[in-house]
Order: C-alpha cells, then structure tokens, then sequence
C-alpha cells in the first residue's frame, strides 16, 4: 500500500514518524479518560497555535481506517477550531492496553482529570485490561492506598456522581458520602454541602452524627464557626431510614412488622415489634 499524498514525512527519530496527517483522517480516543474540556482553555491554546504554530506533535496509532488519536486530544480541537486541515503527529505502534496507559499518565502529567475521571479511568485499565492495583500504581507513579481510595469512590451511584461536580465538592467530601449507606441521605447531605457552602470537617459531623442516630435530620447552618445542627427535610428520607432499620431488623431474626400508610397530609407508620426473638419462641415450643 503506497503512501497517500497527503501523509508528509516530516521527520523521524530513532524510528519513530512524525507525520503531517488531515483533521478528518484522525478518530476520536476511546480509551481518553477526560470527560470534560474547557471550551474558554480550547479557545486560548487556539490562538496561541495560531500565533506560534502546534509546538508538540500529537499522538496517533493506525487504525482500520486513518489513525485514531492517542495522545494530544486539546491540540487536536484547536485545531479543528482554527479550521486547520492537517496537524503534525506522531506514529506509534501500540495495543489498547498501550494505548489506554498512555492516554492516562499524559492526562495525569497535565494534572487534567478531576478525581472522579481518575477512578473511571483506573477501573478500565484493571477492568479491560487485567492491571492489578500494585501494577498500575507503578504505571501511574502513585502508591497502591491512592489508587484504591480512588477506586471507592466509584461505590457512590453513577446518579449520584453526575451530581457531583468536582470543582466544588472535594474527594474528601466524596469519600465522607461512602460512609452513608442510604443513596436518599447521600443526596440530600451532597445538597446540603451545595447550599450550606460546607467544609470537609462540617461534612464529616453531619455523616458522622447520621450515622450514630440513625435518623434523618435537617442540615442547619447558623452563624459563622457555630456547630451545625442537622435535619434532613425530606419526610421521604424519614421514611427510607425507619424501612432500613426494619429490614436490618428483620435480617437478624426480629419478626418485626410495618405498616405504612399515605394520606394527603401525612404519612401514618405502625410498627409492631415482639418482645422475643423468632428462633426464641420456636425454641420454646
């Protein structure tokens, strides 16, 4: 297969191409880990390509048709921002385990990937790909607790990840939701962070303090340095934890009993609960 016209050999180290390759001959990376991009970070890199030229070469592999991008994925829109129709690229063999390594440790170097875009990209190298945590630790240059305290984070719902926005809401506020077992009070306490403006210790208080009751109380901030009262609003959440405890309750051998019944105005709940467990009264038959 003879050279396309277009594919202009600009240069080649220690056997390594660098290509002068078309916009429209280049696919997307599937195994890119980031999410989300800047359009305002895609805008200021395009004016200074137009200015000084694309001053580091994209990443590419071959693929069945054209090259799909490894490496280099915000030059690559620039450039598609500027209407540039060829971009200088480097060609490299790799298999999709390579490949999806690459893609991470570049974002990473670049400190691109927010907490939650780290996780998902550590579950898929382990995952599709068979990397044990130890191994991928020494890939990415982090120690093998970093690695999995990222991987938990992935435990929360991917509904309640997409609430979920980094900038804002910290790992360490994250990591204190996991401690919750209700995704229900989950919720309502991510809110309460968002319009309560919470720190990571108020966020652990709150957790800490469900937690220990068990019930669902109203987050409540007054004055600035004071403790924070806690009351979860939502009758619904009220609801959920008395059905947790009844179930809990029900796992350990206590023939509990609930009712719930809704009105217009107000929930009615009846719980009978025996004096003796179940497996003590068969006991005594």
């Amino acid at each position: 297969m003879g050279k396309k016209p277009w594919e202009k050999l600009l240069a080649k180290v220690n056997g390594v191409k660098v290509l002068y390759i078309p916009l429209e001959e280049i696919s997307r990376n599937p195994f890119q880990p980031r999410r989300e991009f800047n359009e305002s970070e895609i805008k200021d890199l395009a004016r200074s390509i137009e200015m000084y030229g694309v001053l580091q070469p994209i990443v590419v592999r071959k693929a069945r048709e054209g090259y799909q991008l490894i490496a280099g994925e915000r030059r690559y829109r620039a450039c598609r921002m500027l209407g540039y129709s060829a971009i200088p690229a480097i060609l490299q063999e790799m298999s999709d385990k390579q490949a999806a390594e690459v893609s991470l440790i570049e974002n990473l170097q670049r400190k691109d990937l927010n907490y939650l875009e780290e996780a998902g990209a550590y579950a898929q190298l382990i995952s599709e790909f068979g990397l044990t945590q130890e191994e991928l630790a020494q890939k990415v240059g982090r120690s093998q607790s970093a690695i999995a305290n990222k991987l938990r984070l992935l435990r929360l719902t991917k509904e309640l990840r997409c609430l979920i926005v980094p900038e804002t809401i910290t790992e360490r506020h994250a990591r204190a939701l996991l401690k919750l077992n209700s995704v229900d009070t989950q919720k309502e306490v991510l809110l309460a962070i968002y319009e309560k403006e919470l720190n990571v210790k108020e966020t652990e208080e709150i957790v800490e303090k469900l937690r220990q009751n068990n019930l669902p109380q109203e987050v409540n901030q007054t004055g600035q340095g004071q403790q924070v009262s806690i009351v979860i609003r939502d009758a619904r959440i009220f609801l959920n934890t008395i059905k947790e405890t009844v179930n809990r309750a029900k796992q350990i051998g206590i023939d509990m009993y609930m009712l719930e019944t809704e009105r217009d105005e107000e929930y009615e709940i009846v719980i009978r609960v025996p004096k003796v467990k179940r497996s003590s009264r068969l006991m005594a038959k």
